[in-house]
């Protein structure tokens, strides 16, 4: 269950946009096509502090806030909300953001 007491992400209104885009065909398609499951780990400010967990789970077609029971992701990632928000909107690099 998420922690009614975190900090809101700036990144929460981009998984609800992905949210509605995976409930659409062209989304249905798509989770069809990439069939592996992304645990990103979103921090507020510092990587390792505070961080929520997102799930998205392109075997299934959702999004899911929180860790998963008996779902094991493909591949796992952890960024702070602002450089998630650069990369996801392409104003940053994802190399530079591992470089961070």
């Amino acid at each position: 269950m998420a922690d009614s007491t975190a900090p809101k992400l700036k990144a929460e209104a981009l998984f609800d946009l992905m949210k509605l885009h995976l409930a659409t065909e062209a989304g249905k398609e798509t989770a069809k096509k990439v069939g592996y499951v992304y645990q990103l780990n979103i921090a507020p400010k510092k990587i390792g502090f505070d961080e929520q967990i997102y799930v998205i789970d392109l075997k299934k077609g959702e999004i899911i806030k929180g860790p998963t029971e008996g779902v094991k992701p493909d591949a796992t990632f952890s960024f702070t909300d602002d450089d998630f928000i650069k990369i996801a909107t392409g104003k940053m690099n994802p190399q530079i953001a591992f470089l961070r």
